[in-house]
């Protein structure tokens, strides 16, 4: 299980102004420290808090931060409208287009996906998957 995942960013402002256009919409909570932002799913009655965590810092070493190749973090949403939404809100929020809202044809007949760019150029996916709404073949 992955317990944790994080970025580095070199503008915590941009950075906050971006995820929290979508990630509260989700159900995550923000904290914020000298250390920068944590994004955590609330706990339920007792039950320890649902993984991962998501945490927005500024670079351990001190250097620029950068965007992995390769690496993305996806987010899962409601269902498709959801997906739409969010994907708007982060880009008036300023995020950038990697992937308008929709469904891609080497994925499955559900998955209904928009990709985004972070102000940093990290790569993030919202998602959903939802059998019970129409399929691209629907």
């Amino acid at each position: 299980m992955i317990a944790y995942v994080t970025v580095g960013v070199d503008d915590i402002a941009r950075a906050k102004k971006f995820y929290s256009a979508f990630l509260p919409a989700l159900g995550y909570g923000l904290k914020e420290g000298p250390e920068g932002l944590s994004f955590a799913l609330p706990s339920q009655g007792g039950i320890p808090p649902i993984s991962p965590d998501f945490y927005v810092k500024p670079t351990f070493d001190g250097r620029p931060a950068s965007a992995g190749n390769g690496t993305m973090v996806a987010f899962e949403a409601r269902n498709q409208m959801q997906v739409r939404a969010l994907h708007a809100a982060a880009l008036a929020a300023g995020g950038a287009d990697e992937g308008q809202p929709g469904f891609r044809a080497s994925y499955g007949p559900d998955f209904y996906v928009s990709y985004l760019r972070d102000p940093q150029g990290n790569k993030i996916a919202l998602f959903s998957s939802d059998p019970n709404e129409p399929g691209r073949d629907g």
